[in-house]
């Protein structure tokens, strides 16, 4: 395995293999095997464009010599940041031919994310859309290679280079996607236990840390998944959702459905009467959404013209499904709705067809593998019965057992015996469901994205005229939750558009962004001496029922939901 990560104990690797779960398929092996049972038929929809399973393997085959002819090498790492477009899926299975392995990062990372990921993983390359919904990316892999000394290469997705053949300081390179073209060659025979990608934690750190995935564990995720679901050619998959994320790419999703021989149709935004527009076009069967976006179309439906039969299954996963959502969605939309619980680090749980009703819009549902282990415990470690909540520990064939080059980390976030510390608050029903509580750790759920209040904090803090912060949730209808920073300010008090653009200045993404700044003269403290945040995050809550943020719904763009920026200048 790659130096940096942590493998499975070789005993419980071979039960593993023994009893079927890992059987040693080679990810980047797909697409030729999808080629030749499924030929013709269609693989990804992207607007008007149209790309049959054996067009996709022979894009894949070629991208992958042409990485090689840029120097792209067995075990390099390379940062991907791309829309929901086909070359996402292009790019990441030619690196898994050449056996470089991309390192997924979402379209709203900026500098401080993308600093940080290249030096963390060491990444050689970086895959970027150019300049897209108004950002330039270009510009952002310029600085991170000022940056990152072993960063060479930029590919850039819609070929609008700093000028052709820029070579700023003897190693830069910048080089259009579309060019990364050679006669294909034979792929790199890959270890299945080796790493194939890596996905990102979920903000439950001040910094994302990077989760390996094997080409054994997601293989068997992708199969299982797909099994679970019933998935045939028949199918079509909507990707809403950044394909990037765990849920879009392997839940079964993106690859769950090719390797069935369906359809993927990629939207580049969730906007409600687009993706109508498209499940009526193309005849999509299913999807995948987050509750604030469920909550968005639910609303949108009721007016909407397009013909949605064809939608047999909608899953909804990522943050908390409250009951009243849950109950609209099959008389809405005419489908039955699956609650998903998961994360990247692995566990999945999901409610089955044959689920009563109850099961299904009250729980999330039993985990995908008879091999999941899963434990809820108290403070001590000691298991709790079913119904008592506690902190939700797992392990399985496709959990993993070590975040990327984070030792000290991974001492605290996982048991003597291998169990991953969720930092979830879970319990158990009677029949063995999975119902999440709420969280151990310092997180903000906004609009499906899990945001470390620690992070947002330690970037205010360098502001001259923040004192003290701290940083809770507060609900919102809409995301979820939102962001409040309780602020004891040094001098004159600053405002809530100051700090955003401070913010933005230091390179945090734009999701990460307070949407809510109070002012006080001191922070609560616990018994302990510690910031009360469980005082603040009543206080939030109290005050968002009688005042709202800007009077404006929010919107979505890069396929993550943001409120209007315009709020923080009113």
């Amino acid at each position: 395995m790659l130096d940096g990560c942590t493998p499975w104990p070789a005993d419980i690797a071979e039960r593993y293999r023994l009893q079927g779960y890992w059987q040693g398929e080679n990810l980047a092996d797909l697409p030729r095997e999808w080629s030749r049972r499924f030929g013709q038929r269609t693989a990804l929809v992207h607007a008007d464009v149209r790309i049959t399973f054996a067009a996709l393997d022979l894009r894949v085959a070629r991208m992958a010599a042409g990485f090689r002819k840029h120097g792209i090498a067995a075990g390099d790492r390379v940062i991907v940041q791309l829309p929901n477009i086909p070359e996402f899926v292009i790019v990441c299975f030619a690196l898994f031919r050449v056996g470089a392995k991309p390192v997924f990062s979402l379209l709203a990372h900026r500098a401080s994310e993308i600093n940080h990921l290249c030096a963390l993983s060491g990444a050689t390359a970086y895959v970027v859309p150019g300049k897209y919904q108004g950002f330039d990316y270009v510009a952002l892999a310029a600085e991170a290679m000022a940056k990152s000394p072993a960063l060479r290469q930029v590919f850039v997705a819609d070929g609008k280079l700093p000028g052709q053949g820029h070579h700023g300081n003897g190693r830069q390179a910048f080089f259009p996607l579309a060019d990364v073209d050679a006669e294909a060659e034979q792929p790199s025979s890959a270890d299945p236990e080796d790493v194939v990608f890596f996905l990102l934690s979920g903000g439950t750190t001040a910094t994302p840390k990077l989760i390996p995935r094997t080409h054994d564990d997601y293989a068997y995720q992708t199969r299982a998944a797909a099994e679970l679901l019933g998935l045939s050619t028949a199918d079509v998959y909507l990707a809403v959702l950044p394909v990037e994320f765990n849920f879009t790419w392997g839940c079964p999703g993106v690859i769950g459905t090719l390797r069935s021989g369906g359809t993927v149709v990629l939207a580049e935004e969730p906007v409600a009467a687009d993706c109508f527009e498209a499940i009526e076009r193309e005849r999509v069967t299913f999807t995948s959404l987050v509750p604030t976006l469920a909550q968005l179309w639910f609303e949108a439906v009721v007016e909407a013209e397009a013909d949605l039969s064809s939608l047999r299954l909608m899953q909804i996963g990522g943050a908390p499904l409250h009951r009243e959502i849950a109950e609209r969605i099959t008389p809405a939309f005419g489908c039955q709705l699956q609650q998903v619980f998961g994360m990247a680090e692995g566990l999945l749980t999901f409610t089955r067809e044959t689920d009563p009703p109850e099961t299904v819009l009250t729980t999330q549902g039993r985990p995908l593998s008879p091999a999941d282990e899963i434990r809820i415990v108290d403070e001590s470690g000691a298991d709790l019965p079913p119904g008592r909540i506690g902190e939700l520990l797992a392990r399985g064939p496709y959990t993993l057992r070590g975040y990327y080059r984070s030792p000290e980390h991974n001492a605290r976030a996982f048991t003597h015996d291998g169990f991953y510390r969720t930092g979830d608050l879970a319990r158990l029903s009677e029949n063995g469901e999975l119902v999440i509580e709420g969280r151990l750790k310092d997180v903000i759920v906004r609009g499906g994205n899990k945001i470390s209040a620690r992070e947002v904090e330690q970037h205010l803090l360098t502001h001259p005229a923040v004192g003290r912060v701290a940083v809770v949730p507060v609900p919102d209808p809409y995301l979820g939750e939102r962001i409040c920073a309780y602020i004891r300010p040094v001098g004159e008090p600053p405002s809530l558009a100051t700090l955003r653009e401070a913010l933005l200045g230091r390179g945090l993404a734009e999701y990460k962004l307070p949407d809510r700044l109070e002012i006080v003269t001191d922070l609560p403290l616990t018994g302990l001496g510690k910031v009360d945040k469980k005082a603040l995050a009543a206080d939030a809550a109290v005050k968002a029922g009688t005042r709202s943020f800007s009077g404006q719904r929010p919107y979505f763009t890069d396929s993550l939901l943001r409120a209007d920026s315009n709020h923080a200048k009113q």
